[in-house]
């Protein structure tokens, strides 16, 4: 989550109308949408997560817009709270963005939390011509539960988290292939 941090932590405000390897969003969007995941990943942590307005990226769109690097740590802070509660694991996560009334135990929600994180870390980092450096262990860690997310046709339907896998050539990183497997060209830029 540090690294999430420090990658909107280079955001300048001038950045926000930049595009990201998220097709559609804007560096605003997606920030506002990192936000409003860390909130409704906390609220679930904590019982709540079936409050609609925790998952709404609207509900934070003008403190983005004003404060971005502030709104979205001050987010992560909360989650990292959150997901430290004892039995959180155990815990039983309501996730609407996965269908209405989904629920998950907490080890594998924090697990989708987790690649979320990564992902989109490279993409505001990405955005802004930053580098986003994970340690080893932690791209170990995120590389099986990304292999795990099911590839297909229904990626490219309108509200598909993810987009078709891309095909790599030659060696790649495990970071690499986390981006490409889940519909990220690795060599993406703004411009």
């Amino acid at each position: 989550m540090v690294a999430s941090v420090d990658a909107v932590d280079a955001v300048k405000p001038d950045d926000l109308a930049k595009p990201t390897p998220c097709a559609g969003w804007s560096l605003a969007d997606l920030i506002a949408h990192m936000t409003v995941q860390n909130r409704g990943f906390a609220a679930a942590a904590r019982g709540r997560g079936g409050e609609a307005a925790v998952w709404d990226p609207a509900t934070v769109a003008e403190a983005v817009a004003a404060d971005p690097v502030a709104v979205y740590a001050a987010s992560a802070a909360d989650v990292l709270d959150a997901f430290a509660a004892d039995g959180v694991l155990d815990a039983t996560f309501t996730l609407p963005d996965f269908g209405p009334a989904a629920t998950f135990p907490g080890a594998i929600a924090i697990g989708f939390h987790f690649v979320d994180y990564v992902v989109h870390g490279w993409d505001v980092a990405r955005a802004v011509g930053a580098t986003f450096d994970l340690p080893d262990d932690v791209i170990a860690a995120v590389l099986p539960l990304v292999l795990a997310v099911p590839d297909g046709e229904f990626r490219a339907a309108d509200g598909s988290p993810f987009q078709p896998a891309v095909t790599t050539n030659g060696e790649v990183s495990d970071m690499d292939r986390i981006l490409a497997h889940l519909g990220r060209s690795p060599a993406w830029t703004a411009y």
